[in-house]
């Protein structure tokens, strides 16, 4: 474990659609993040950090259990039961997801059953709505998957706005970010287990639509530094990414006051890659909802004081489900063999930064799903890089091995290869090239996921 004999606190702040070039400290020229940036000298960053899935709810299953998308059959959007598709397609869809099943061991299950606090705060979304847009279900919520304290508080996101007085949605002063009620909560959370060991999952809305932002002044000054002609929404949309720079900042800062930030591990990374939209995802082709690069990359950066060196880069290949099995490791918590994960024990190459650990298990990603699930006719139909449009997103599924990645597209059963190392645009395909690595990662890719159980199209 860590340097410390106490049991560390973890927290872990999940951000919404955030890409992973949306940060200053992974290139962005358009975003102010001195926050996160600030948060990245002092721990570890990933270069090649993935999402484990190219959307919101199958993501969040993931890293609630570590168990992977195709393994636990969630690997759209929750959606009732009886959802119609819109459009005539070659492929018969699964059924959508609806609720996390209750047997599965989550986070705050694992964590509690430790000794741990354990609080939620936030973005749930991996249940059915419960009379509104993102409610927390009263049967599959987070009060019933381990977590002894809980508010789904949307905070200052605009996906409150229609409960606020209209004095509340005026202009803010510059400077000013406003109040959010959502990292209030969060960090009266911390301030009550100060004294015990807490495990707090902050999931943030930030930095979804609906994109809106009281922080003129911050739309002022991005106006500037973007080109002219940008889409105004993608200039609200760096005011979105500045104020999810903000609330986190006030996490850290409040960790600090508690002098709780040395025994603090803290775990900042997004649920998929950014909306097409707004989000620059690029060099990475693609965006959220495929399995391009841009759909899946996001941030991944790691701090705890006196375990992971300060400043440190790490280029090894790593996943959302290997929270699970490193968090029981921080927390000395032994797996139970009968829950089969999909993620590996990131806790060694924390603390040493050794970039030989070994990636034994597979980085597969599962979408067996049409998107847009209405237009799409009417969506671009190449994917390209930096397009910012919606593109049609066929079913498929891919792998990486190594810096070899594969995708395979269900419809007219073909693959395509890159080698991620010299090519991590995914500009130039190799399968016809290469086709016994082709057929290998092929081989590994159905082998893998007809071992999980894994759903898939089929025709009609």
């Amino acid at each position: 474990m860590g340097a410390t004999a106490v049991r560390p606190n973890i927290v872990f702040i999940l951000a919404d659609d955030l890409s992973g070039r949306d940060l200053g400290i992974y290139g962005s020229a358009n975003h102010q993040t001195p926050n996160l940036d600030r948060f990245a000298r002092e721990g570890m960053r990933f270069t090649q950090a993935y999402a484990p899935a190219p959307i919101c709810s199958a993501s969040r299953s993931a890293f609630l259990t570590g168990r992977s998308p195709a393994r636990l059959q969630f690997e759209f959007v929750t959606k009732l039961p009886g959802t119609e598709v819109a459009g005539n397609r070659i492929l018969q869809i699964p059924s959508y997801p609806l609720d996390l099943p209750l047997s599965e061991t989550t986070l705050g299950e694992m964590l509690s059953g430790a000794g741990y606090r354990t609080g939620f705060y936030g973005k749930w979304h991996v249940s059915a709505h419960n009379g509104g847009y993102l409610n927390w279900s009263t049967t599959h919520g987070p009060l019933q998957q381990g977590f002894e304290e809980a508010e789904q508080e949307f905070g200052s996101h605009p996906y409150g706005d229609a409960e606020r007085a209209a004095t509340d949605l005026v202009a803010l002063p510059e400077g000013d970010f406003g109040d959010d009620a959502l990292t209030e909560k969060a960090m009266a959370f911390l301030r009550r287990h100060r004294q015990e060991p807490f495990f707090l999952y902050l999931s943030h809305y930030y930095v979804h639509d609906p994109i809106r932002s009281r922080a003129e002044w911050s739309k002022k000054l991005n106006q500037r530094e973007l080109p002219p002609g940008t889409d105004p929404d993608r200039v609200t949309y760096a005011a979105m990414v500045e104020n999810l720079d903000e609330l986190v900042g006030r996490v850290l800062n409040e960790l600090d006051e508690l002098g709780l930030t040395d025994n603090t591990l803290v775990v900042f990374t997004s649920d998929n890659g950014g909306h097409p939209r707004y989000a620059a995802n690029g060099p990475s082709r693609g965006s959220k909802w495929n399995l391009y690069e841009g759909g899946v990359r996001v941030p991944f950066m790691v701090r705890w004081p006196g375990s992971v060196a300060p400043g440190t880069e790490c280029a090894v290949p790593i996943v959302g489900t290997d929270l699970f099995p490193t968090f029981a490791a921080v927390a000395n918590v032994p797996l139970d063999p009968r829950q089969p994960l999909d993620g590996m024990n990131l806790l060694p190459l924390w603390e040493t930064g050794h970039s030989m650990v070994d990636r034994s298990l597979p980085l597969v990603w599962h979408f067996p799903f049409y998107h847009p699930e209405k237009g799409f006719e009417q969506a671009r139909k190449e994917i390209g890089i930096n397009d910012f449009e919606v593109s049609q997103t066929y079913p498929q599924s891919s792998i990486r091995v190594g810096d070899f990645k594969l995708l395979h597209f269900y419809e007219d059963n073909r693959d395509e290869l890159y080698y991620l190392a010299t090519d991590p645009s995914e500009r130039h395909d190799l399968s016809l090239l290469q086709p016994d690595k082709t057929r290998g990662l092929r081989m590994a890719l159905f082998g893998y996921l007809d071992q999980v159980g894994a759903r898939f199209p089929i025709r009609k």
